[in-house]
């Protein structure tokens, strides 16, 4: 099955731009999460083009469910050497990080409806992403700051297999709240300084 690893949902048609937006989330992946390392497993699938960004102009909960519904769907049937992940990007809805904190609670449930438990997982991206504990200023939360709310549609398996291939997994999110800390914001405002898409 051939599937554009770019999309616009629903025709993405007001704000910015719908190529501006994709160029952003690509610079960011590109300059913190794989330049930062703060996911040593997305160098592989980026520089396979196994990534699928999906940018939808829902303005609702019930709008980006749906869309969420379609491309889990549309994952479960794509061999992962396409497409091994999904990117959903929703610009429009869900930009205050509480009321989007509280809408993974119903991914996660859509998730599980459609039988896709043990299969995918979500994980969680927002410009004002704060965890638990934590204060909004604190430098620990960029690790899950993105330039665009947006839901990570994972496969399990390729989780397994990236996890048992890379020595203490677990230390992860503690070395990225080290490296944080060493950039501090200074260093973490610099990243967009050089060569960056304009915010």
């Amino acid at each position: 099955m051939n599937v554009a690893k770019t999309t616009t949902l629903m025709p993405y048609s007001d704000g910015k731009a719908a190529d501006e937006i994709l160029a952003q989330v690509r610079h960011w992946l590109e300059r913190a999460v794989i330049g930062l390392n703060l996911c040593p497993f997305a160098k592989a699938v980026h520089s396979k083009k196994q990534i699928r960004y999906a940018l939808t102009s829902a303005r609702t909960a019930d709008e980006l469910l749906a869309e969420l519904a379609h491309e889990l769907t549309l994952l479960d049937g794509i061999d992962p050497s396409e497409v091994d992940t999904v990117l959903l990007i929703h610009p429009q809805v869900l930009t205050e990080f509480l009321d989007y904190h509280f809408f993974l609670g119903e991914a996660n449930a859509a998730l599980r409806n459609l039988g896709f438990s043990g299969v995918f997982q979500i994980a969680s991206f927002h410009p004002g992403y704060e965890f638990a504990g934590s204060s909004p200023d604190d430098i620990e939360n960029y690790t899950n700051r993105s330039p665009y709310p947006m839901l990570h549609l994972l496969r399990e398996a390729s989780l397994d297999r990236a996890t048992a291939a890379y020595p203490d997994a677990a230390a992860i999110f503690e070395r990225n709240i080290e490296t944080l800390r060493s950039l501090g914001h200074a260093g973490w405002q610099q990243l967009w300084t050089e060569g960056q898409v304009k915010k």
